[in-house]
């Protein structure tokens, strides 16, 4: 039987839970992920654990953080005064904005924390420092 391997296309069906069984993430209401293995399409922990299966193959695998989305990194989070946030904002703990760098770059923020003058903003992504858990089930090999 076909096992996927590097630049194979593949289909899964995924839900992804942290290591406290908190469920983050489910192909199941989104439907099925398809992807090249290889291509960084997915974190690396994800990639590695569908390498060798088979169509119709489940596991579930636990995935550390330097091989989902990194460590958190504190200075990706910043104070800012609510007087540079965009006109009208009215920020809410929890809520991402897109931010645009001088040199053009897009990347998200997530507003942490909140004052009546400042607004923590956290560029981290939400799922940095976790171990993560998939459950994988491999569908097709294109």
């Amino acid at each position: 039987m076909a096992q996927a391997k590097q630049g194979d296309t593949v289909t899964v069906h995924y839900t992804g839970s942290l290591t406290t069984g908190e469920l983050f993430d489910s192909s199941e209401e989104s439907g099925p992920l398809k992807f090249t293995v290889g291509q960084d399409e997915v974190i690396p922990g994800f990639e590695e654990a569908v390498i060798g299966m088979s169509p119709g193959e489940t596991k579930t695998v636990t995935i550390p953080e330097d091989k989902a989305y990194g460590a958190r990194m504190p200075e990706l989070v910043a104070d800012v005064e609510r007087q540079y946030l965009p006109a009208g904002a009215e920020p809410v703990i929890g809520q991402q904005y897109e931010v645009t760098q001088d040199d053009g770059q897009v990347f998200n923020v997530t507003v942490t924390a909140m004052t009546d003058d400042m607004v923590t903003l956290d560029a981290n992504h939400p799922l940095a420092g976790r171990e993560l858990v998939f459950e994988i089930k491999l569908l097709e090999i294109a």
